[in-house]
């Protein structure tokens, strides 16, 4: 009998947000894995609007990669930057690190460039933080 597989159990990574929410006019942020699920969010963000964001964010990172690959007519595109402008304001997405993204929601007075000057700092310190982090004994998956 197979035993199914089990997702692990990431690390919460809400605290690379507080730099973000501290901006003037950001409203909410998110670490998003990239089959949909919400590795940290900010404090505000109701679970079941936080899960919406990640299942939502997952495909519309996919569906970035596959028109940008289409446009180009590469099959190896990589998204630097997603940018959803609307009424409400702003939605920045970045990656950050292997099959994640950052993203960040704020109001239409916002400061585009500080806002994704700083998401970059944020993505760095992610890196350094993951890569320097010994590693965790999952145990045995079954």
């Amino acid at each position: 009998m197979n035993s199914p597989t089990r997702r692990r159990v990431a690390e919460d990574k809400s605290w690379v947000l507080t730099p973000l929410l501290e901006l003037p006019h950001v409203i909410h942020a998110a670490v998003i894995s990239g089959d949909g699920f919400i590795e940290g969010s900010s404090p505000g963000l109701k679970r079941d609007s936080a899960e919406g964001v990640a299942a939502m964010m997952s495909a519309l990172q996919g569906a970035g990669r596959a028109v940008t690959a289409a446009f180009a007519e590469k099959d190896d595109t990589r998204l630097r930057q997603t940018v959803i402008e609307s009424d409400e304001g702003f939605v920045f997405a970045i990656p950050a690190g292997e099959n994640t993204c950052l993203a960040v929601f704020a109001g239409p007075e916002v400061n585009m460039g500080v806002v994704a000057h700083h998401m970059q700092i944020q993505v760095t310190t992610l890196g350094n933080k993951v890569m320097n982090s010994p590693a965790r004994d999952l145990g045995n998956p079954a």
